[in-house]
């Protein structure tokens, strides 16, 4: 099969087009055929090792945990798939080895859903990690409320787009933040308020609207952005970080909760957010769907930070 891989860690000039064997399922696991691969942050970060320490690597080392695609074939012990079966999936392994930018892959049963029917695999692939990401933060971590303020900041992003859906969906009032020519869209999305914190001062702009704080940080950009969102927080506040663990410093004594959130896969949360798609109460935006050749320039544009929504990649035909 065609591959993109890595041998060792560096920019995205280290990705290269390569042929692999086939892989074959095991034991509660799927082959799918690739359609469609998304891209993430956390692509990038592990093509430049950043990745290394907290999660085992082996090469050579194919990147992506985001796919949509049909079953080819099913293991032992699956159950209710088989082949011909659209699905999606977040395929998160416990070595970071192979990846979803490849034409097959085998995956844990568990961790797939069927295809939203209202969605291409280009756009189905762009779903898994970003939007499992948010709603594990907002709804298994942070348990955001109605009538709670939440603070997005990355709205326009990948993580952040999901985020201000999931909890404008939950019945909070969003606050994100944003370059200026995102915020009517993610105004469109649910978002009651956007700043640019390249013009505005995060603090005085969240505290004019908000004069007793937020409820809740989710925060997609870490360091100083992180550092600044905590003191917009109001008592008993939850601070979310997808990038780093928040550092609480004296906001422990203000009922201040922390936590880094790293999505972990779950085929049936997958299928609750496939059900929202078909019902349209989920916006799937692609800023750009590349060629599997072109893995390198999607990396790329990811690092650079200014993707409105997601970028996918075509695998099934380039």
């Amino acid at each position: 099969m065609r591959a993109v891989a890595i041998d060792r860690f560096g920019g995205p000039e280290q990705l290269r087009i390569v042929q692999l064997d086939d892989p074959r399922p095991r034991p509660g696991e799927v082959l799918v055929r690739v359609e469609a691969a998304g891209v993430n942050t956390t692509d990038w970060k592990v093509v430049e090792g950043r990745l290394a320490e907290v999660l085992p690597h082996a090469f050579p080392l194919v990147p992506g945990w985001d796919a949509a695609g049909v079953i080819e074939a099913v293991g032992d012990g699956v159950g209710d798939w088989a082949p011909g079966d659209e699905i999606y999936t977040f395929c998160r392994k416990p070595t970071v080895q192979w990846g979803t930018f490849a034409e097959r892959l085998t995956v844990s049963a568990a961790h797939i859903a069927r295809k939203p029917k209202s969605l291409d695999f280009a756009r189905a692939a762009a779903v898994p990690m970003a939007a499992l990401t948010a709603w594990q933060a907002l709804v298994d971590v942070a348990r955001l409320c109605v009538d709670e303020v939440v603070l997005i900041q990355g709205a326009a992003g990948g993580v952040g787009n999901f985020a201000v859906q999931l909890a404008h969906r939950l019945g909070a009032t969003v606050v994100g933040t944003a370059r200026e020519a995102d915020h009517a869209w993610c105004k469109r999305l649910g978002a009651a308020t956007c700043i640019d914190v390249e013009r505005q001062d995060l603090v005085a702009a969240v505290l004019d609207e908000h004069p007793s704080g937020v409820n809740v940080v989710l925060d997609t950009v870490g360091g100083d952005a992180l550092r600044r969102a905590s003191e917009v927080l109001a008592e008993g506040g939850r601070l979310l970080s997808t990038v780093q663990r928040p550092e609480l410093g004296g906001l422990g004594h203000r009922g201040i909760h922390g936590a880094q959130v790293f999505a972990e896969p779950s085929g049936q949360q997958l299928g609750e957010l496939a059900w929202m798609a078909d019902a349209a109460e989920l916006v799937v935006h692609l800023d750009a769907v590349l060629p599997l050749a072109e893995a390198d320039r999607a990396l790329a544009l990811s690092h650079e930070g200014r993707v409105r929504g997601k970028l996918a990649l075509l695998v099934g035909r380039d």
